[in-house]
């Protein structure tokens, strides 16, 4: 292949990930169905100019044999101790159940158990990137449907390690001589140069377990005083470059012996996360990874057939429904068996339905291993693919009618307010916690609310008396008093919550004095517009007293100091205002022209003012 040719492909690749990834994004697909949707739409470019897009998939693998060295990192053995009920309880349930329901379907449809047991596997997994960023951007990771669901996923990453060192097993005689013929599983995981072959298999399973202790004593051992030695050179490209050769030569190593290469890459990184070096290894290998896992989910997307797509798609269709379905009722059934309930249970069952990123990867895994047919293997990349594009269906049924329908159950379970105090804390965190303490020492009554049960049974024992509940509800804050209360503080964490009960207050109660957190500049410009003047952003104090600080270490006395950030500060607040009421509530501040020219004309005008008055007080400090 010419470099022009390689050049075209690799520019065609990029082109299609750059802009197909932040428009699945913005529609809240994930970056993975992103680049898979990339990958259809340039198969046929593709095709045309003749890529052996198998070969290329082969390359692309080693993205997953990274994932899975940094998974490793993050599997710190604490970590997995305190949530070893959960791992093993939900994940393993979930993983086994699923795996055995699914097996059967693919028996009674007339698949040998070896092909029925392999698509149980594959269909088993969801997909952790689709699963973990919507549960993130929705605020539902921490509560308990989001948690569970963590642990499922998480045991099911590392439960693709036995199942990789499995299929292998089940491979078919009359598929592994179609694939021997093709040369399929030589050129997906064969190799040259192999340290077992022709050895008794007594001999090879010593030489296969001296080679996981070797991967296990260098990481142990052997890796810290490496990367202290290349860490001395101070070049930055020298640990990236031994970063991936420690992965490398672990990966070429298990591929000798006959292993995964993902497993000793994974054995390599557990042992590692306890290491100085484990997020200097995250940072290095991180990029190499993102971009060779997003070239693999092209290659897949380029590989579908669309003329079975065209010919099948209602068997597509109906496998992907039953793949659905089937995993909800056995989600359902476990949530139920360890003690998941209500609107937990849902969220549990809706956000794990579909199949995983890592189905593509054992799908060829198990093609390349005489497992699959390939009629089968492009059927079932198909229904992982539906089953991934549904996932953002489900999470909006489960915003608009689950979620909506537990709204009643949880104002059951809001505590009673029984007090009538002037003063309403609307959240007890790290802001409102501080807030309450101040005013009580001041001997002042307060009335605080907080949604989160874990934080409320911690502050409960030290005697700190709070009330359970959504701040935001206009019910719960007519039980508290608002109508004649006089101050209302809002010190809640999340952003919409921030937004909906000031726009509330400030509404309907405009002679209450409401004091509220905003977590950026752009926030305090959002709150001035929903009627609040007394906004106070939760790290600005702290910056102004670290450059403060930065003053007195460059040799300014303290009062000096104090005095030239209260110049500062005073510049600060005035020109926000100004800025504050061109804010547009419809359109991004970094958007908003008129508000960026008043910027510029603020600055233009201030600092000069600014820097005179900050050399008279050096001058009368001397």
């Amino acid at each position: 292949m010419a470099i022009t040719d390689f050049l075209a492909i690799a520019f065609i690749l990029l082109v299609a990930g750059v802009v197909a990834v932040p428009i699945a994004t913005r529609f809240g697909l994930g970056s993975v169905l992103g680049y898979l949707l990339a990958g259809l739409a340039i198969s046929p470019l593709l095709v045309r100019l003749g890529v052996d897009i198998e070969s290329m998939q082969v390359f692309a693998e080693f993205g997953v044999v990274m994932m899975l060295f940094l998974i490793g990192l993050e599997l710190e053995p604490k970590k997995l101790w305190d949530m070893r009920h959960k791992l093993l309880g939900l994940g393993g349930g979930q993983v086994l159940a699923t795996m055995l329901v699914i097996a059967t379907i693919g028996l009674v449809s007339g698949n040998d158990w070896r092909t029925a047991l392999a698509m149980g596997m594959i269909l088993a997994l969801s997909s952790t990137a689709i699963v973990l960023q919507t549960l993130t951007e929705k605020n539902l990771l921490k509560s308990e449907g989001g948690e569970a669901s963590f642990s499922v996923l998480l045991f099911q990453d590392v439960a693709v390690i036995p199942m990789l060192a499995i299929l292998p097993l089940l491979a078919l005689p009359e598929l592994a001589v179609d694939v021997g013929a093709h040369g399929a599983g030589e050129g997906a995981h064969g190799h040259g140069g192999s340290l077992v072959e022709g050895l008794p298999a007594w001999l090879a399973g010593a030489v296969t377990l001296g080679a996981v202790g070797v991967v296990v004593l260098a990481g142990a051992y052997l890796t810290r005083p490496i990367f202290r030695f290349i860490a001395a050179a101070q070049l930055r490209e020298l640990f990236t470059a031994a970063a991936l050769m420690f992965v490398i030569g672990i990966a070429l190593l298990m591929t000798a012996v006959g292993l995964s290469p993902a497993l000793g890459t994974f054995l390599a990184g557990v042992v590692l996360a306890n290491s100085e070096y484990r997020h200097e290894l995250e940072s290095d290998i991180g990029p190499f990874k993102g971009l060779l896992l997003g070239l693999f989910f092209i290659t897949v997307g380029a590989g579908v057939d669309f003329a079975m797509v065209i010919e099948q798609w209602g068997l597509v269709i109906f496998w992907t429904s039953v793949l659905i379905a089937t995993k909800i009722a056995v989600l359902l059934i476990v949530a139920r068996v360890f003690g998941i309930t209500g609107q937990a249970k849902w969220l549990f069952a809706l956000s794990l339905a579909q199949a995983g990123e890592f189905g593509f990867v054992l799908i060829s895994f198990a093609l390349g291993n005489a497992v699959l047919g390939q009629a089968l293997a492009d059927l079932l990349l198909l229904v992982v693919a539906l089953s991934m594009l549904v996932t953002p269906l489900l999470f909006i049924l489960y915003d608009k009618l689950i979620a909506s329908r537990f709204a009643g159950d949880k104002e059951l379970e809001a505590d009673k307010i029984e007090e009538d105090n002037s003063i309403i804390i609307a959240g007890r965190g790290r802001v409102g916690g501080i807030i309450d303490r101040m005013l009580q020492a001041a001997d002042f009554q307060t009335t605080v609310i907080d949604y989160d049960s874990r934080r409320l049974d911690i502050v409960r024992k030290f005697g700190f008396k709070t009330y359970f509940g959504d701040a935001t509800r206009p019910d719960l804050l007519a039980s508290a008093g608002i109508a004649e209360a006089k101050l209302l503080i809002v010190a809640l964490d999340e952003t919409e919550q921030i937004d909906r009960l000031v726009g509330y207050a400030t509404k309907h109660f405009p002679n209450l004095h409401v004091i509220a957190r905003a977590v950026d500049r752009n926030h305090v410009y959002k709150l001035w517009s929903l009627g609040c003047r007394d906004i106070i952003r939760e790290t600005y104090d702290s910056s102004l007293r670290m450059g403060r600080s930065a003053f007195e270490a460059l040799g300014i006395d303290r009062q000096q100091a104090q005095a030239l950030t209260d110049a500062f500060e005073e510049m600060d607040r005035s020109s926000m205002r100004e800025v504050a009421d061109l804010h547009d509530v419809n359109i991004p501040a970094w958007e908003n022209e008129p508000l960026i020219e008043k910027v510029k004309e603020l600055r233009a005008e201030w600092d000069p003012i600014l820097r005179a008055q900050m050399d008279d007080i050096m001058k009368r400090g001397r």
